[in-house]
This record gives C-alpha cells, structure tokens and sequence, in this order.
C-alpha cells in the first residue's frame, strides 16, 4: 500500500507557511506539473493529482488544523475527525464559488472521480459519482471573466428507461438472496463477514426485466456539454461547483457533483501576486537619465508612465487600480512595473566620444552610489 506524503512536503512549503505562502508554491508548482506541460508523463499527472489534494486540505483553516493534529488519519474512515472517506465533518469549501451551470450536450478534457457515489436506499437507487474537471484559462479571462463550454464523456441517465433501469411495465423487487439488506453474512469458522450481495450488488432489489439499454443500471456513457460562467477575479486552484453536473445515479438515483478545478497559463508579462500585477519594463538609459515617458501594459492595453529624470535600476512604479479585481468585489489590484535600465551595447565613435565626455563632466557629484561605495572600499583597506 502506497504511503502518502505529507501535505506540506507536497507543497513545498513549512508548517508554519501562510495561507498566502502555500497559494503562491501550489500555483508554481501546478504550472510545472499541468497535464498539458506534460503530455504523456503519468509521473507529472500523479503529481498534479497530489498537489491538488494537498492543496485543498491546507487552504481550509479546519482542515488544516485536523492534519496537523492527526495527520492524513484525520481524513479516513474511523480518523480523528470521525467522518467517513474526504473530508468527513467539515462544511463543504466550494460552495464558495458555487456558480449556475448549463446542462448538458459533446471531447474530453481532464476529468476524473472526484469522491465516491453514495450508498443505496434499499430501492436500488445510489447517487451517482462526483467528477472533477481540470479547465485552464487566461489571465486576461480571470481578470475579466468569461464564459466557457466544456465537453466531458460521463454516465447520463438512460433515455430509453427513464434512468429507472427497468423495461415499461417492470418493477424493482426486494432482493430474494439478502431481502432487501445488500450484505450477505458468510461464516468463516468461528467469525461471520458481511459480504455485498452477489445477486443484487448491494442494491438491495432486483428488477424483474431490466432496460435492455443499460441493463438495468439507468444509465448510460454519453458525452455531455456543459457551459459555466467563470467569475471575474478567479484564481489559480479556486473550485467550481455544479450541483447534479457529475454522473447520473444508479436506477434514478440522486446525480453527483461536477467540480471544475480552474488553472492559469503562465502569462508572457505579468505574473499574479493576490491581486497585483508584476512585471519588467526595460527604459533606455536616456530615459532613466533624463525622464520621460513610457508606455506599460495592462489586462486592457497600455497606458503612459511618467519616469522622473534620475531614475536607478529596479525601481518599482505602482500603477493603481489596474490590477486583478477581487473575487466578487469591486475593488482592483495595482500593477507594480520594475524599470530595467537598458545600456547600449554596441556604441559608434561620436557615440563613445559623447558618453566619454558625458562622464567627465558628471564627475563624482552625480554618481552619488558610486562615490558611498568608492568611500567604503577606502575605508576597509586603509
């Protein structure tokens, strides 16, 4: 049986990390091993997996302090939470970003089972799976929201019977093998085990003539298209629920869940921090002395940044209220641009003879950084 790791290992971060600490390694972390950076990789795929269950564990405060209390226990049948499998006890964190969804209709992307289908109610009927999907979408779409169909291949109910399982006419009777109960009790010397009913499969019943569509599950695979409406300000690993979206119970029983995992593809000039922006802006070396202006992208276009004359390497300009929005709010991030000072790398002879002339003219009283370091390399080896 495989061991698994610690969360934090997992993510890469301490047990002492901030909620905005562990987002910020899962987002890194999650662009390495993305499905789509590694076609064929099921090494990466596993990873990616890991990532998001670890993540979801320390992202809730509950949670988070039930692992650090009882390790991965606290999430097992009989753990030190006392729930059953997932998170058992715990309210449910996508709620958050509950969002309508369309129904459904069409290629796959990345989905899985999600949790486990629930049990029977002695008709037959069990809920079905719960899916989860793995949508990757651009900063720009995060930043002003969109809306997305997705195709995913998943057990719907059955057209021909209605999602009953069974042929007009029929009916669903009490299993005759474990009446009704959906375990049968085996002896084993002096122990008796509980075993799922070998006639009904745990159902309880039996249908007298099953649908000869699905054979009397209720359901069958199809391909399903689903729209949804992504929130303007969304992050890297939020969750999106729709409610029934996951597959069709079994003999009309309650439909899962689909829960649709949102990722952002790393962006050419910004990178996201909370809701700011950051990003490099290189300035020639005229500009940095001289001042000027510069244009600085945005989500939206560009926009004119005033540099002052003087202006050294790695200084940061905020530009306000052109960041990311908030989730759900109408406030909006900066964008805070580090000006890189370009120096020319190839100079002609009146280029030279210029800058020559430029320096001696600057002397030490304008290269104020020059002169301090001058002064205490004087003074270490005097």
């Amino acid at each position: 049986m495989m061991t698994k790791r610690c969360y934090y290992e997992v993510l890469e971060v301490r047990r002492e990390s901030t909620e905005e600490e562990i987002k910020k390694s899962y987002r890194k972390l999650a662009i390495k091993y993305h499905p789509d950076k590694n076609p064929g990789d099921h090494e990466a795929e596993e990873r990616f997996k890991e990532l998001g269950e670890a993540y979801e564990i320390l992202m809730d405060a509950q949670k988070r302090a039930a692992y650090d209390r009882y390790g991965h226990a606290a999430f097992q049948q009989g753990g030190g939470m006392g729930g059953g499998g997932g998170a058992g006890g715990f309210h449910d964190p996508f709620d958050l970003f509950r969002e309508v969804f369309g129904s459904s209709g069409g290629a796959g992307g990345i989905f899985e089972q999600f949790f486990g289908g629930g049990g029977g109610d002695g008709s037959g009927r069990q809920r079905g799976s719960d899916l989860r999907y793995d949508l990757q979408i651009t900063l720009e779409e995060a930043g002003t929201g969109c809306e997305k169909e997705i195709e995913i291949r998943k057990l719907d109910a059955c057209e021909d019977c209605g999602g009953s399982g069974a042929q007009k006419g029929s009916r669903a009777v009490t299993c005759s093998v474990c009446r009704g109960r959906g375990q049968v009790v085996a002896s084993r010397g002096f122990f008796q085990v509980a075993q799922t009913c070998p006639n009904c499969h745990g159902t309880g019943s039996v249908i007298e003539k099953p649908c000869k569509t699905c054979h009397g599950e209720g359901r069958t695979e199809r391909t399903s298209r689903v729209k949804l409406k992504i929130p303007a300000g969304i992050d890297e690993g939020a969750r999106l629920r729709s409610s029934g979206g996951g597959e069709a119970g079994l003999r009309g029983g309650t439909s899962g869940d689909l829960y649709v995992v949102i990722h952002l593809k790393e962006h050419a000039i910004f990178q996201r921090d909370g809701m700011d922006l950051h990003c490099e802006i290189p300035i020639p070396f005229s500009v940095a002395a001289l001042g000027g202006e510069v244009r600085v992208p945005t989500l939206s276009g560009a926009v004119s940044l005033k540099i002052p004359a003087g202006t050294q390497g790695d200084s940061v300009f905020r530009i306000r209220s052109q960041g990311m929005p908030g989730l759900g709010s109408s406030s909006r991030g900066d964008i805070l641009a580090r000006v890189q000072v370009e120096v020319p790398t190839r100079l002609n002879g009146e280029q030279r003879k210029a800058l020559e002339h430029f320096a001696q003219l600057c002397g030490e009283e304008n290269t104020p950084l020059h002169k301090s370091f001058t002064d205490r390399l004087r003074d270490l080896f005097s």
